[in-house]
């Protein structure tokens, strides 16, 4: 963490300015080791150049850290849902632990913007980069490796925050410490250490649904968007029924395992993907199957099993293991929820929201962007 970016944090329950910072491990303008310390005695432990401000049962033990830089253990108190929101924590800790240049390699670029172009309706990376270049201050929720919270910040001479609640944040801050106006913070999306109405963008991209409630994650994220600002977060559709009960029949086995169990047990569906892409077989259905969701047309058989039967996912720009990963991410998480269009777009009324845009980047996904009326 810089120095500088203390003023930016306010915590649930704080005031403005309320934090001072203790130093204990420096390295350039980095805090590596430190505390923000309230008036109230209350603390936050800066690890591995990350401030942390989880509580409860969110929280690693930092009893070690509190004896070593002589600090009172605090007594803190997780929001209900923390219990069921640490298993799913479990899952991405230990994917970004070891997937730490996920959208750093060059191959994983093209496809990896391209996709948000689709996402965000924009035809050109070029068009991106002009998106992010005009921002001033941006959040992203759950950045994984911090592939994209990189890519933002070199485009932007605003400020880039990047918010994780698992072992994601200390690899994001590998990743962008060395971009001087990207500041990035382990703590819970639904108590967000930041004012209300002060991002002019905010972006979590497949992140949403792995918390208890979808929607609730929505409402507090916006609280954070000021007053004309946008927001874009992309959530998993409801699929046809087949692939429904083949998601949740593979996820009732996979989730009870070890990550290292589960990405094992993701070979024989990763390996079944990558077959079918060898293959390159197309077929044509002069008429949909509403029934399972099948529209008519020409389909790719691998797509085709792929959005409507079972998540066997493959794409030539990753190797073996980050094809695999896919795959994991997909069914060992606690929570993975699935929604409708018309679902997502209530919550949107329900907001107040008039204007948003949803658009149709692939078939298992719902791309939102919105603007916050003035």
């Amino acid at each position: 963490m810089r120095k500088t970016a203390l003023h930016n944090f306010v915590p649930k329950g704080f005031a403005p300015g309320s934090l001072t910072l203790k130093e204990f491990k420096t390295d350039g303008d980095h805090v590596i080791e430190g505390a923000l310390v309230a008036k109230d005695g209350t603390w936050f432990p800066i690890l591995d150049g990350v401030p942390s401000f989880l509580t409860g049962v969110l929280q690693r033990d930092l009893t070690a850290f509190a004896k070593a830089h002589d600090l009172p253990l605090n007594e803190t108190h997780a929001r209900a849902a923390a219990a069921e929101q640490a298993k799913t924590n479990e899952t991405f800790s230990d994917k970004w632990r070891r997937f730490k240049n996920y959208g750093l390699e060059p191959e994983h670029k093209e496809f990896l913007y391209g996709w948000f172009c689709k996402k965000f309706g924009l035809n050109t990376v070029e068009e991106l980069k002009a998106f992010h270049a005009k921002r001033k201050r941006i959040l992203e929720c759950g950045p994984g490796s911090g592939f994209n919270s990189r890519f933002m910040a070199e485009q932007t001479k605003g400020e880039v925050f990047a918010l994780d609640i698992s072992d994601a944040a200390f690899t994001t801050f590998g990743n962008t410490r060395d971009q001087d106006n990207c500041t990035v913070v382990q703590a819970d999306l639904m108590e967000a250490p930041f004012a209300d109405n002060s991002f002019d963008f905010i972006i979590a991209d497949g992140v949403l649904h792995h918390t208890p409630d979808t929607r609730a994650a929505v409402e507090a994220l916006y609280r954070k968007l000021a007053p004309g600002g946008q927001f874009f977060f992309y959530v998993y559709k409801k699929m046809g029924a087949a692939r429904v009960f083949a998601d949740a029949h593979i996820r009732e086995n996979f989730m009870p395992m070890s990550a290292e169990e589960c990405y094992e047990a993701c070979r024989g569906i990763t390996d079944l993907g990558r077959e079918l892409s060898k293959i390159g077989a197309k077929i044509t259905l002069e008429r949909p199957i509403p029934v399972l969701g099948i529209p008519a047309g020409t389909h790719d058989v691998q797509r085709l099993l792929y959005y409507n039967f079972v998540k066997c996912f493959w794409n030539d720009a990753f190797d073996y293991e980050t094809n695999n990963m896919v795959n994991f991410d997909w069914y060992h998480p606690h929570n993975a929820w699935q929604h409708t269009q018309d679902e997502v777009e209530g919550w949107l009324r329900d907001l107040g929201v008039k204007t948003w845009t949803v658009q149709d980047a692939n078939p298992n996904g719902i791309s939102v962007l919105l603007t916050k009326p003035l």
